[in-house]
């Protein structure tokens, strides 16, 4: 049977990834270019906040349009900082202390998503501190929006060639020649699917559907467990980091980050309905003139 199934993956004529004629750079100009990778990010902040201002133009809503329009600020800030530093100390802390200007390459790739959450959770504190406002609520309106970003960063992953599965003999299996001549699993798009459209369409379902977003932390909960799970799950055809290898138990160091997500989540959804009964919509005269 082995002999067989060897026998007919071998017979496949693979896709490889660069027959697709794809490009990291969007734009080139000579003296600039655009990458894929930036415009990903670029569009996901754009439509989360679009979308954010339709959840808040719901009765009940945790903050005006003052507020949302001054949390993309703070929200970029800590996607990019957080973003960054969370792959500088998680992935390749020895080699970033050795050459620290290095640190600032943000163009050249190596953004980590637990880092990026990190980021903006400080950043919704700050925004919600400073407008005497509910972190915890805001933190579910800004969940739903996420999903945006990592489907573009994922899709911006594959489009880059980066990130690459391991290997595997699915016929949609792919050959990326930057990793060697392996077919192997487009984790990106797994990733994409389900991080991104799935995460969404789940939120989606919760927050228009339910009374969810009337419960604070259970939306944010749930974007924690469906991530954590979606992660966790997809690095198993994910390769991992060549610096780093499997880690404890041979996990990941992607799915040993998701794992604090996933008690944390499972948390949040299980103690929501007690904290129901302290939701109060942002003050009628704080709508005003927007």
């Amino acid at each position: 049977m082995d002999f067989l199934v060897s026998t007919a993956a071998a017979s496949i004529d693979y896709l490889r990834w660069s027959d697709l004629g794809l490009s990291p750079i969007a734009l080139d100009l000579g003296f600039f270019e655009l990458r894929w990778y930036s415009l990903a990010y670029i569009a996901g902040i754009v439509v989360g906040w679009w979308y954010l201002l339709k959840l808040i133009a719901k009765p009940g809503a945790p903050m005006a349009r003052r507020h949302a329009d001054d949390l993309v600020f703070y929200a970029t800030l800590g996607i990019l900082l957080g973003g960054r530093l969370g792959y500088v100390f998680f992935y390749k802390p020895m080699e970033y202390l050795q050459n620290p200007a290095e640190i600032i390459r943000v163009w050249d790739g190596g953004m980590s998503f637990h880092g990026g959450v990190i980021g903006v959770s400080l950043a919704i504190l700050f925004m919600a501190w400073k407008n005497k406002l509910s972190w915890l609520r805001i933190h579910d309106y800004v969940a739903c929006t996420i999903p945006f970003g990592l489907f573009f960063g994922r899709l911006a992953n594959f489009v880059n060639g980066e990130l690459w599965g391991r290997p595997g003999d699915v016929p949609w299996a792919i050959i990326f020649p930057r990793a060697d001549e392996q077919a192997r699993h487009p984790s990106q798009l797994y990733e994409a699917g389900l991080e991104g459209i799935g995460l969404f369409l789940l939120l989606w379902f919760l927050f228009w559907k339910t009374d969810a977003r009337h419960q604070p932390g259970k939306l944010v909960g749930a974007f924690l467990m469906g991530y954590g799970l979606s992660r966790f799950v997809v690095e198993f055809f994910r390769e991992p980091d060549d610096h780093l290898g499997l880690l404890w138990f041979n996990l990941s160091m992607g799915q040993l980050l998701t794992l604090p997500m996933l008690i944390g989540g499972a948390w949040l959804i299980a103690t929501a309905k007690g904290r129901a009964g302290g939701v109060t919509p942002v003050p009628a005269e704080a709508n005003a003139g927007n």
